[in-house]
């Protein structure tokens, strides 16, 4: 019976995602109608197909998640990303461990922003509304064809066989398991920032109130993003062996511009909510951030850039998402070229004022992703156009993409204390004097005492102290003359959110800079019993053993950590093979502490009977995922400020008149 059932689900699941399909196609004609008409039944009808298309699409997604928990081989998809003996969570992530069962996870979060816009916007006009659900309805309608017709996750196999071909075991890790979700979310929020530009671009008006209607979903898309990449960054640190945390992979790359849009979108838009100015650049930064995370769906499914991370399937499906791309961006941009009339700013300011101070931070922002963009792409325009296999590393991206980043931090703490309208530089500078000397010397006494050493560690932390201990002169600025402290606990929670997540900006910037700085770093081949040393530290080899989990074999380092003499740690590196997968993975030892990780990795076994063992001392490591959830959490203080949550002075309109009957 158990089987029968099983089926029974599987099919439930596939045929919702079918359902959904068709309510999509509701979901992006019958309202964009309605709205055109100005009939209030045929809008009306957006809040229930984006509820519908959510219900239908849970259904599927569950239908899929309870095949791989249950290991249903008769689905292909299970037989091919799974395995019996695999513990649960993996089985779990095993569902979107793979090219269509991430496919329906993306559509499933599309449906959600859609289906939240449609219960918490009573706020916003009827047509808008109407027309924000349509576009994503019709996002929704692209990628649910692009399922069913290229990557339906419900193939079924005639003759199941008696166990699965196991899940990557790369992917086989705590952290890889919530990364994919929480990207997820980001991309994929980023389309109702898409949803109401195009929106926007219908009706022929931009103005504040769209800015503050459209900032808490691009805040929302901004925040996930930064905790996925966070937890990327994290997997490929402790999970990859290599010992990085960055290592400018295409499919890195591809998330990290999105990243860069969406911070200079969310900047921008503050600008058109105070002075209704910078519309079109605006509406443009709303298109391109969605557009660069279709160009990160495309590299990732298309097969054509090599990464540990793509999916790497065949190119007809990466043409059938470079055409939705082409479909939704390029209209999106015909429509905005059309519209350029009705973006006309209204607001003037001085070439000294706060909002000149986010145009900068825009600019660099926007070119700083287009040197992500050059980077990332050029390897495949040089073999297309020139005939010529190239690669492009992290070299060029340090060396083009940093000075962006490093004139980024110099301006941040001046734009952000300006006045807005008009101001006066040196009054700002004069306020910002001991943050500056007290970065100045922190860097000089940094200096000090490394001798011999690069000018990259001082500068980074120049920059982290200059941003934290500006973001913190801001926010005692609020206090006003009286130097009440008691009105910190009054400020919008917005204030707040701009000091945390200007100051994780500074703690990343400075972590990564002393990272690479200050690392050191030791190979060499140990005899079981043999010591070593590396800096300070000394290390000792204590025994090599087999051993195995639940569905790999292992062979674990256990090594032994002194500090001056004094053991203070023990830790076990592994070198793991999945006999199903036919796979080895290298799984690193870490003695993680406040101000610096020990990280050790076991290699092959030598000739002479001795192991392959390499070990750094990495400073900072942890600030800089420390600095991202500052960073996040930031944009959450942001999110649940009451000005965001119901866009203040933003009037709900009455019904629109002609049709109320209809």
């Amino acid at each position: 019976m158990l089987p029968i059932f099983a089926g029974m689900i599987v099919e439930l699941g596939h045929f919702a995602l079918i359902l959904a399909f068709f309510v999509a196609c509701l979901q992006a004609v019958v309202p964009l109608y309605g709205a055109h008409k100005r009939k209030y039944s045929l809008m009306a009808l957006a809040v229930p197909a984006a509820s519908a298309q959510l219900l239908l699409l849970l259904v599927a997604f569950g239908a899929l998640t309870v095949a791989f928990v249950t290991s249903d081989f008769s689905l292909r998809l299970v037989v091919l990303n799974s395995h019996s003996a695999k513990p649960m969570l993996y089985k779990i992530s095993g569902v979107w461990g793979n090219h269509e069962g991430s496919m329906l996870l993306w559509v499933l979060i599309l449906a959600l922003f859609g289906g939240t816009a449609a219960w918490f916007g009573n706020n916003l006009p009827m047509t808008l509304k109407a027309r924000v659900i349509a576009v994503q309805g019709a996002i929704g309608t692209a990628f649910l064809a692009f399922i069913i017709f290229t990557s339906n996750p419900f193939v079924r196999l005639q003759t199941p066989p008696f166990d699965g071909q196991d899940l990557n075991p790369l992917l086989q890790d705590p952290g890889l398991a919530f990364h994919p979700p929480f990207l997820y979310l980001g991309y994929v929020g980023l389309s109702m920032a898409f949803s109401f530009a195009v929106a926007a671009l219908i009706e022929g008006r931009i103005d504040a109130a769209w800015a503050r209607w459209v900032r808490p979903w691009t805040l929302a898309a901004w925040v996930f993003l930064t905790i996925g990449i966070a937890l990327g960054s994290w997997w490929a640190y402790y999970e990859l062996g290599w010992g990085g945390f960055w290592f400018w992979d295409p499919v890195e790359n591809a998330s990290f511009m999105p990243w860069l849009f969406a911070a200079a979108l969310l900047h921008s838009a503050i600008v058109v909510e105070k002075r209704e100015s910078l519309k079109s650049w605006t509406i443009l930064l709303a298109i391109l951030a969605f557009g660069f995370s279709l160009m990160g769906t495309f590299i990732v499914r298309s097969g054509l850039l090599t990464s540990v991370h793509a999916f790497a399937n065949d190119p007809e499906r990466g043409v059938f998402i470079l055409m939705i791309m082409g479909f939704f961006v390029g209209g999106a941009l015909t429509l905005f070229a059309f519209r350029a009339s009705a973006l006309e700013a209204k607001g003037v300011f001085s070439f000294v004022s706060r909002e000149s101070g986010l145009v900068l931070n825009n600019i660099f922002l926007a070119v700083s992703c287009l040197v992500v963009f050059v980077g990332t792409m050029w390897p495949l325009f040089a073999e297309m156009f020139f005939d010529r296999k190239l690669s492009v590393g992290a070299p060029f991206f340090n060396l083009a993409f940093t000075p962006f980043m490093v004139a980024l931090g110099i301006f941040l703490p001046i734009g952000a204390m300006l006045p807005w309208k008009r101001g006066k530089i040196g009054q700002t500078i004069k306020k910002l004097r001991y943050a500056f000397a007290l970065a100045i010397a922190l860097a000089g006494l940094v200096w000090a005492m490394q001798t011999g050493k690069s000018l990259q560690g001082p500068i980074g932390l120049f920059l982290g102290a200059w941003i934290v201990f500006g973001a913190s002169i801001d926010i005692y600025s609020r206090l006003g003359k009286t130097g009440d402290f008691r009105r910190l606990i009054r400020l919008p929670r917005s204030d707040w959110g701009k000091f945390f997540a200007h100051s994780g900006l500074g703690v990343t910037m400075f972590a990564i800079a002393g990272l690479m700085a200050w690392e050191q770093e030791d190979i060499r081949t140990v005899q079981i019993g043999e010591s070593w040393s590396l800096g300070h530290y000394s290390f000792t080899l204590d025994d090599v053993a087999d051993s195995r989990g639940p569905n790999y074999f292992t062979t674990m380092a256990e090594v032994s950590v002194f500090d001056n003499g004094t053991k203070i740690a023990t830790v076990f590196p592994e070198k793991r093979v999945y006999p199903v997968a036919q796979m080895p993975t290298t799984e690193a030892a870490i003695d993680y502490r406040f101000l610096r990780d020990l990280y050790v990795v076991i290699g092959d076994p030598q000739n002479d009977g001795g192991w392959a063992v390499r070990t750094y001392i990495k400073p900072l490591a942890n600030w800089i995922w420390a600095g991202a959830l500052l960073m996040a959490l930031g944009g959450f203080l942001s999110l649940t400020d009451r000005r965001f949550r119901v866009a203040a002075g933003a009037k709900k309109q009455a019904p629109v008149q002609g049709h109320p009957a209809e």
